[in-house]
């Protein structure tokens, strides 16, 4: 008796004399395609296998199936996707397009032969593992003579400040001119946490269980610069001044003559940061919380827009800097930059502790009031474009290796945002949209002795658009590579070289 092959089918409404029918038999079909232009940029700059060649990994290299950089490639892509957890790895390991991102040939399965493996990227549980940096080595001794635990312990730490490193040697590179300025912003953000994580704690303020993070970016482009997982209750500023030390010491390594100035939040408004900078030639612009110490420094700025509003009900605005600021816990008096605002709302004062000199509305508006862009768009893209606050890992270094990864694949699309400068359709858009008009686009695969189809639809409405940007990234690539080939290193006296891929 010859049974049937039944293939599902559905009906869904008629036009006329025509039945809208669906089937499963398209072929293999994948549908984030647009990322292989986002892999080609990646790889001709090298940026995951420049990282995986410094990553630490403690696993017995005899029974490594994956290595370092296809599940750093494989982990990257998948939050640009939008596919933000390690279960997203139990389909995702056999699609065409991610196993092709990730340098994995997408062979077909051989008819008839249920013996051939077809190839795979890691699994849920092995990215899982990756992230904890867990080995099977001396898995037989009892846990106090298991001497790689220590090893593995150090790649944990090592991989974050692995990582941080490597963000600001990216920025370096990827610069096209020399900047005659940097500005670094700080900012922490919450994020949120859920069930028994580690050094997961109820913030106040927050009112929610949660991590502290703290970030910093490039105060022009919105590039990250450093990204410091932290307990749930520390100081805003706790932390800040090795976070930054770590970008200052290294950007100066490279143009040791660049001006560098930070902006920073209240929370990040401590004297050890001050004497940092201070200390470093630095110029910073820090907001500071208001007291009635400086309240009645204000005061006589105040009655003007008092008056005025009360006369005529519009809204005034004055500022005022005073330079001998001596808060009790400073070891000298300090500039105070004020804003003093009325409207319908009331009285608004603002501080902020500057060793800028210059007129304090052109430092308060001209400059600090940019934060309201750089940190708090980037912030906005991690967390809504791609979940970099959803560390779902039980172990603190778990979550800051998966916080570092999802900073990474920002910093890709920012580079992809500066490549593209030229398409305006892009080079401003977010993350969502970037992935709603250029990732998201579904293609047929098709394999050849030497070639990996993707055939796109013909009908794809943003197929010109795709083009454009596959021209300006391969151009933007193109012109940092002859310009690297014009600067030497310091070290060495040798051209900075980028891979071609």
């Amino acid at each position: 008796m010859m049974l049937t092959d039944c293939r599902p089918q559905l009906t869904f409404w008629n036009i006329d004399r025509q039945q809208v029918t669906i089937d499963f038999d398209g072929g293999r079909i994948v549908t984030d395609t647009g990322l292989l232009a986002v892999r080609d940029f990646e790889q001709r700059l090298g940026i995951i296998d420049g990282l995986a060649k410094r990553f630490p990994d403690p696993r017995a290299p005899l029974y490594i199936a994956h290595p370092v950089g296809e599940i750093l490639t494989q982990h990257v892509y998948q939050f640009l996707g939008g596919y933000f957890d390690c279960n997203d790895a139990k389909t995702l390991r056999h699609d065409p397009l991610f196993l092709t991102i990730a340098g994995v040939a997408p062979a077909e399965q051989v008819p008839g032969d249920e013996k051939t493996e077809p190839p795979a990227l890691s699994s849920g549980s092995t990215l899982a593992r990756f992230q904890y940096a867990y080995t099977r080595r001396e898995a037989q001794l009892p846990i106090e003579e298991r001497e790689v635990l220590l090893e593995q312990r150090a790649a944990q730490l090592d991989r974050i400040q692995v990582i941080n490193e490597y963000l600001v040697d990216l920025f370096v590179r990827t610069r096209q001119e020399r900047p005659r300025h940097i500005v670094i912003d700080i900012d922490p953000t919450d994020d949120p946490t859920h069930g028994q994580q580690m050094l997961s704690f109820y913030h106040g303020y927050y009112e929610q269980h949660q991590y502290f993070p703290l970030l910093l970016f490039d105060g022009e482009t919105g590039f990250p610069l450093g990204a410091w997982l932290r307990p749930g209750v520390v100081h805003a500023s706790c932390g800040v001044v090795e976070s930054l030390d770590l970008v200052v010491q290294k950007l100066r390594a490279a143009w040791p003559d660049v001006t560098i100035v930070v902006r920073g939040d209240s929370g990040e408004a401590v004297p050890k940061l001050y004497e940092y900078c201070e200390r470093e030639g630095l110029f910073y612009a820090i907001g500071y919380a208001s007291n009635e110490v400086l309240k009645r420094r204000v005061a006589g700025t105040v009655w003007d827009p008092e008056v005025w509003y009360a006369f005529y009900r519009e809204p005034r605005t004055r500022f005022q800097a005073f330079e001998d600021y001596p808060a009790g816990s400073w070891s000298r008096p300090r500039r105070i930059v004020a804003k003093i605002e009325i409207n319908d709302k009331g009285i608004n004062r603002r501080f902020v502790v500057t060793n800028l000199s210059g007129d304090p509305q052109g430092i308060y508006h001209g400059f600090y009031v940019k934060r309201g862009d750089v940190p708090e768009r980037p912030i906005g893209e991690l967390k809504n474009g791609l979940a970099a606050d959803r560390l779902s890992a039980t172990r603190f270094m778990a979550n800051d290796l998966r916080l570092g990864l999802h900073v990474l694949a920002y910093a890709i699309v920012v580079l992809f945002r500066e490549a593209t400068a030229s398409v305006p359709e892009v080079a401003h858009a977010e993350v969502s949209t970037l992935r709603a008009k250029l990732f998201k686009v579904g293609a047929s695969v098709e394999t050849s002795v030497r070639r990996i189809w993707f055939h796109f639809s013909s009908t794809w409405p943003y197929r010109e658009l795709f083009l454009r940007v596959v021209e300006a990234l391969r151009d933007f690539v193109h012109r940092l590579k002859s310009r690297a080939l014009q600067v030497l290193t310091p070290c060495d006296c040798q051209p900075i070289a980028i891979p071609s891929g």
